[in-house]
């Protein structure tokens, strides 16, 4: 009985602590996604602009940096976020199910987490994706022969011979979409754990947070490959 009576609050604590976790972790990554779109703006001002921030990038912070230090450190800030986001989130998805089985859930909630959890999972499925595509491996996808070197040393170039084609615009609005609706739902839930939310004025003034944030990202970042498969950007 007593181990019984000390579990719950135990349990309350965690999931607080985990939900903290994800409000934190996901405060991180709308700073890193908010000066990603930025950063991709500039392919509107052209070659030389775009590729001197891409540039730049590499060597900010040196020579007290090595060159690409600042991104390390980024990346493995990011990492280190992603890692605690998805472990909170599974974590709390999975004590979710369990609490389920007792026999009745808020439907709108249900549905809401449901979206959360296989959206979530869906971005990290296109990070992982982008990573490949810009970062990692990098392969030219839209040209073949001797300018395929000249494209993969060029981010400009790169940006656009990807964006040419329409079904890489295609992949990349899916996960806007899917980006767009975790984060209205996501920067929400985050200033609800936070306290943000005790009034029904505070609680209209974050949805409205959440969805401006949303549409902020979704329209910025729609902007340089609808540009460029339009042929406004080439």
């Amino acid at each position: 009985m007593a181990t019984t009576t000390l579990s719950a609050p135990t349990a309350r604590k965690t999931t607080i602590a985990l939900k903290l976790l994800m409000a934190v972790t996901g405060a991180f990554f709308v700073l890193y996604v908010l000066l990603h779109m930025y950063g991709n703006l500039k392919v509107l001002a052209g070659q030389e602009a775009f590729d001197t921030y891409a540039h730049h990038l590499r060597t900010f912070g040196e020579p007290m940096l090595p060159y690409g230090g600042l991104l390390w450190i980024f990346r493995i800030l990011l990492l280190g976020s992603l890692i605690g986001h998805a472990y909170a989130a599974f974590t709390l998805w999975s004590r979710a199910g369990s609490a389920r089985k007792t026999k009745y859930a808020v439907l709108k909630t249900a549905a809401s987490a449901q979206w959360m959890r296989w959206g979530g999972v869906a971005i990290l499925l296109f990070v992982v994706w982008h990573l490949i595509h810009f970062t990692i491996v990098k392969p030219v996808i839209n040209v073949d022969g001797p300018d395929a070197a000249a494209i993969k040393a060029s981010p400009y170039e790169m940006v656009v011979a990807s964006f040419q084609l329409w079904w890489m615009v295609l992949i990349y609005l899916l996960a806007l979409a899917a980006l767009g609706l975790h984060l209205a739902h996501g920067v929400f839930s985050a200033q609800q754990t936070l306290g943000f939310t005790q009034t029904p004025k505070a609680r209209a003034r974050a949805k409205g947070i959440g969805n401006l944030t949303a549409a902020l990202v979704v329209v910025g970042f729609a902007i340089p490959p609808l540009s460029i498969l339009f042929g406004l950007v080439k």
